[in-house]
């Protein structure tokens, strides 16, 4: 059995260690408060600008002898900005561990974010925008984020070609130095990791490190309602959005196992009623995340203009009749649910890179980090009738609709598309 040890450096990031036995590989999480919430208003396309020029250099290494000495150790990384963090992972073998985590920190630390290499970052930065008008599937979901959620937890981990117009290479910079504090940091890892000397290494190698990350300041209500983007196209690209429980909410284990009856596989509701019963579209499903202080449900359909009118109707009939006596869960549903769940969970402690990520994110979102057993063991106090009774009160609120094709979609009359609707 796995045990997540806590420790808190001299820094004062908390440090989240969880050894699995019998495994030979590492993975590390960190989390840097640098994520696009931090952005400054106009500036959007800063955090993708970090993540990309963190791979180009830092301290006396540059871009190729900083990706040298990753790949002597048999490491590989990976920069992701999201909406709170910019996230670091990391996977290597237990042994490399001592040798790898200089170089953590030097990236961290000591990311060079040099002038020469500002242009050619951007320039991938832009391409990544730009990319989105051949893939209207993620454009869609961008659309519905930004519609949805209020300013500023509603912007593209991308950015916006404005926003990466308007930087330059020295407010990058001093923008990271800003950012990469150990006030907001998290660092977690998983595997084959002794946490007592990772613990001891790294206060030595963060010696003299020390500041607070900026804070994140929700603005006002969100933009919601209904929009269409014309694109002559074969296709049509349809996604709603709806607020869900938060992370820290008694609800959020109900929520994931009603996200797990509407979308949990080829036995789903919405894959059964929207795609194999009615042939509507090519793919459909529904989606659930959550943070500290809100929850987000995104479903999408992607299917024909013929058949784009019906799949946005049945798809709207099946979120909504969830939640009422006649579409209550049946016991075939929740056991096929729950145990689709165990086995997810099952497969992602296989996997220290999952392991890592999970524990980060949930000192992040509870302060807390969830063994294995703790998310079974809340699995398991789910019950057919907790369910059918939180959804009994459930209701999807102002959604956001979205949709990208040939025509304009008339919007089914229950959907509330703003708080003064109906």
């Amino acid at each position: 059995m796995s045990e997540i040890s806590l420790y808190t450096l001299e820094c004062g990031v908390p440090l989240l260690v969880e050894h699995i036995p019998g495994v030979r590989s590492a993975a590390m999480s960190w989390l840097v408060p640098a994520g696009t919430a931090h952005e400054p208003e106009g500036a959007q396309g800063l955090a993708s600008m970090h993540a990309e020029l963190l791979a180009r250099g830092a301290g006396k290494l540059d871009s190729k002898s900083q990706a040298d000495a990753y790949d002597a150790l048999g490491i590989s990384r990976g920069f992701s900005p999201q909406t709170l963090q910019m996230g670091f992972s990391s996977v290597m073998t237990g042994a490399k561990l001592p040798d790898a985590l200089p170089l953590f920190v030097e990236n961290i630390r000591g990311a060079r974010m040099s002038a020469e290499s500002f242009e050619p970052a951007r320039a991938l930065c832009v391409q990544a925008v730009q990319s989105l008008e051949d893939d209207p599937g993620d454009r869609v979901l961008v659309t519905a984020k930004g519609a949805h959620a209020p300013s500023p937890i509603n912007r593209s981990s991308i950015g916006t070609l404005e926003g990466l117009g308007s930087l330059d290479a020295e407010s990058v910079a001093s923008a990271w130095r800003d950012r990469a504090v150990p006030g907001g940091s998290i660092i977690a890892f998983a595997g084959d990791v002794d946490g007592d000397a990772v613990a001891k290494q790294l206060d030595s190698l963060f010696k003299g490190w020390q500041g607070e990350g900026p804070a994140v300041e929700i603005g006002g209500d969100a933009t919601h309602g209904y929009h269409f983007e014309r694109d002559e196209t074969n296709q049509v690209h349809i996604a709603l959005m709806h607020d869900s429980p938060a992370e820290t909410s008694e609800h959020a284990f109900c929520e994931r196992l009603v996200s797990s009856v509407l979308s949990g596989g080829m036995s789903s509701r919405l894959f059964t009623e929207v795609r194999e019963k009615r042939s509507l579209c090519y793919s459909v499903y529904a989606s659930y995340s959550a943070e500290a202080e809100y929850g987000r449900t995104v479903s999408y359909v992607g299917t024909t203009p013929e058949r784009a009118q019906e799949s946005l109707d049945v798809l709207v009939g099946e979120l909504e009749r969830i939640n009422t006596p006649e579409g209550a869960i049946t016991q075939q549903e929740f056991d096929r649910a729950a145990i689709g769940m165990k086995s997810r969970l099952v497969m992602s402690g296989e996997s220290t890179g999952a392991r890592a990520g999970a524990i980060a994110a949930d000192w992040r979102r509870l302060g807390r980090a969830r063994s294995l057993e703790d998310l079974t063991a809340e699995i398991d106090a789910l019950t057919l009738e907790r369910v059918n009774a939180y959804l009994s009160t459930r209701s999807l609120g102002t959604l956001t609709v979205c949709s990208i094709g040939p025509e304009e979609l008339s919007v089914p009359e229950s959907v509330a598309l703003s708080s003064s609707a109906s």
